[in-house]
């Protein structure tokens, strides 16, 4: 036989033992595909092969967790922006009562609307000539979003009962200015302080306490260890703090390597996390092996080392988040105040599918503490299992919804730069008596600051009697 034809037919003897091990050994396939053609054939009403598809796709996805699932794309990619950038004017905004108008929370700092001087408690009449006071507020934001360097006109008022507040002849408030902004590349603050100071920047220290700052974190993105390293920057300038507050209430959580280089920032050595994947053979129960984990540590150096530290939580605390309160949990580092966090540790994988336009969302690994305690929270489990991170004994406390709807108009207003300081007044008498002036500092008004408070003094006491 020629050579040729020899390692012809070499080539597809290989070609055909490399179909036969790839063939449908268990035959699901083909009777997947009987299934449906009969159903095509038989089933008294038509039935559309994409919806027997998503309805196959329903049930095998729902076998395994909740954050895994078949998403088609119908060819848009499907995409993260980690870094919270968009392009707009750069306003926050929400609807004023009755009226219905769109009232500025606050202006971005920097932003085209701050230059322009549009400040809290300022009413938006129109966009581009279109009244606002029939508009949604999900479609004024996207209208006020573009590409950047395009413009966009806006009619302003200003607050209701503001000297400058103009009418018309029926008594309907009318725009004092119309201003053009260009729209531009902004990008959303990682870290926030106590309140705002009149140029836009932060005030760290807690109103009403001796040298006590916080650090607020709403999400773990690619800017967020720039904004923190600020922060902490701005705080060591005036001096050793005698506390250190870092919220994370609310925080869905983020980028992996950004909550472990947030808890890098206060530690010098140790297990910052573990992140267990799929054993390279077999199943293997928890507790897992040496040759799943991928374990971080701590370089050395940390800043505040001697600082008593707390770190505020809640049920909306995931993620990434719970990773950096249960390691600074762990190692003792920090105290946390608050409820039980939401026990979200696993890692979602997208998979492209051969169509070109749809995608798996797949769970690939966990998070594990230091300590390699469960830090997600499964389907079967009970509240007295082990997930999540739990307040430290004595630092447990869920306000009400009265007391955190107070907390958080009282925080919209201490958030928005103080250019009209009755924009938003208090409007919870009830939970605060407004006749003494002390009632709105951060302690008073939001219990979970004022436990943590209490916490940091605790620590502060047994450290002078250790001396």
């Amino acid at each position: 036989m020629p050579k040729r034809n020899l390692v012809l037919l070499c080539l597809l003897s290989l070609a055909c033992l490399l179909a036969w091990a790839a063939r449908d050994r268990g035959g699901r396939g083909r009777l997947y595909g009987e299934v449906t053609r009969k159903i095509g054939r038989m089933y008294l009403e038509p039935v559309d092969e994409d919806v027997l598809f998503g309805g196959a796709m329903e049930g095998l996805f729902s076998r395994l967790d909740e954050h895994s699932g078949f998403v088609a794309a119908a060819g848009r990619p499907i995409e993260a922006d980690p870094a919270g950038e968009f392009a707009g004017v750069g306003l926050e905004l929400t609807t004023d009562g009755a009226d219905r108008f769109l009232t500025v929370t606050t202006p971005l700092v920097g932003s085209p609307a701050w230059r322009a001087g549009i400040a809290a408690g300022d009413r938006i009449l129109a966009i581009d000539g279109q009244p606002t006071d029939t508009m949604r507020l999900k479609d004024a934001v996207a209208t006020l979003r573009g590409s950047a360097g395009s413009k966009v006109t806006l009619d302003v008022a200003p607050p209701a009962d503001d000297p400058t507040e103009t009418l018309d002849e029926s008594g309907n408030v009318t725009a004092t200015r119309s201003v053009v902004l260009e729209r531009a590349v902004l990008r959303a603050e990682g870290v926030g302080g106590d309140r705002r100071r009149a140029d836009g920047s932060w005030d760290w220290t807690i109103e009403g306490e001796q040298g006590v700052a916080i650090m607020r974190i709403g999400r773990f993105g690619q800017h967020t260890l720039e904004d923190l390293d600020r922060a902490i920057a701005e705080i060591a300038g005036s001096g050793q703090p005698a506390g250190l507050i870092l919220d994370l209430r609310g925080n869905p959580g983020g980028l992996l390597s950004v909550a472990v280089e947030v808890c890098d920032r206060f530690l010098d050595q140790g297990v910052l996390v573990s992140t267990r994947r799929r054993p390279t053979a077999g199943t293997r129960p928890l507790p897992a092996t040496s040759d799943q984990l991928d374990v971080r540590r701590a370089t050395p150096g940390a800043v505040f080392r001697d600082v008593p530290m707390a770190v505020l939580v809640d049920g909306l605390t995931a993620s990434a988040s719970e990773i950096v309160a249960a390691c600074l949990q762990d190692h003792g580092r920090a105290v946390i105040v608050g409820s039980r966090t939401f026990g979200k540790g696993t890692v979602q994988s997208i998979v492209p599918l051969s169509d070109g336009r749809s995608v798996l969302r797949l769970t690939t690994s966990e998070y594990l503490r230091p300590s390699l305690a469960n830090i997600h929270r499964r389907p079967d489990d009970a509240d007295d299992d082990q997930w999540g991170v739990s307040p430290d004994h004595g630092c447990e406390i869920t306000p009400t919804g009265e007391t955190l709807e107070a907390v958080r108009v009282w925080r919209v207003r201490r958030d928005a730069v103080p250019r009209h300081p009755a924009a938003f007044p208090f409007p919870s008498p009830d939970v605060v008596a407004l006749d003494d002036p002390g009632a709105l500092l951060p302690r008073h008004v939001d219990p979970v600051i004022g436990r943590a408070l209490s916490a940091i003094e605790s620590r502060r006491s047994l450290a002078d009697a250790a001396r």
